[in-house]
C-alpha cells in the first residue's frame, strides 16, 4: 500500500508541473505548412514546446 501512495503522489507532482501549476506554464506550439513551386508541392510542420526561455521543436 505505501508504494501506491508513493507512485500516487509522484505522478500528481509530475502532471502538476506539466500544466505549470508551480510557476510560469509550458506553452505547445504547433504549426503546418504547404508549399506549390516548380518542383512540386511541398508538406512540413511540426511541434514544440516553450517554458520561459527555453523551447524544443520537432519539425521541419
Amino acid at each position: 500500500m505505501r508504494i501506491m501512495r508513493v507512485l500516487l503522489l509522484v505522478s500528481v507532482g509530475a502532471v502538476l508541473a506539466g500544466c505549470g501549476a508551480d510557476g510560469e506554464p509550458i506553452q505547445p506550439t504547433m504549426n503546418a505548412n504547404i508549399g506549390v513551386g516548380s518542383s512540386g508541392t511541398h508538406v512540413g510542420g511540426g511541434i514544440g514546446l516553450r517554458r520561459g526561455g527555453l523551447g524544443i521543436y520537432l519539425g521541419r
